[in-house]
C-alpha cells in the first residue's frame, strides 16, 4: 500500500523521501484545524514538508482499504506518546504506483473509531 509507505516516510528521519512516492504533477489537499494546504505539484508538496515543524510524530493507522486505484487510511497522530487527533486520508494511485492525488483531514475534536 503506497499510502502506508508515504506515512512511514513522513514519520521518518528524512520526510523528503516521501517525495519519491509522488507523481510530478501530484495534487493535494491537507485540511488541519488551523487551515488547509493545497498544491498542484511535487514541488508544492516539498514546500509543505519544508514548512512542517520537526517533532516526534507518528501516524498510527488503525484502518485501511483499497478500492481499485484509491487507497484510504484512518488513524491517529501521536506526538511524543500523546494522541493529538485523528486523520482520514485517501490517495489516488497512478498506473506507475505513485500517488497522483492526496487528501487528508485531521481533527482534534472527533474520533471515528476508538483508539485501540
Amino acid at each position: 500500500m503506497v499510502l502506508r509507505a508515504y506515512m512511514a516516510a513522513m514519520d521518518g528521519q528524512d520526510p523528503d523521501k516521501a517525495l519519491e512516492l509522488l507523481e510530478p504533477d501530484f495534487r493535494f489537499l491537507i485540511a488541519l484545524p488551523g487551515g488547509q494546504r493545497a498544491g498542484e505539484s511535487r514541488e508544492d508538496f516539498a514546500g509543505y514538508i519544508a514548512g512542517r515543524a520537526a517533532v516526534d510524530r507518528t501516524h498510527e493507522i488503525v484502518r485501511s482499504a483499497v478500492d481499485g486505484d484509491v487507497e484510504t487510511v484512518y488513524g491517529f497522530v501521536v506526538e511524543k506518546g500523546v494522541t493529538m487527533g485523528a486523520f482520514l486520508s485517501a490517495a489516488q494511485i497512478s498506473p506507475a504506483g505513485l500517488m497522483a492525488r492526496y487528501q487528508s483531514f485531521f481533527t482534534t475534536d472527533f474520533d471515528l473509531v476508538d483508539r485501540p
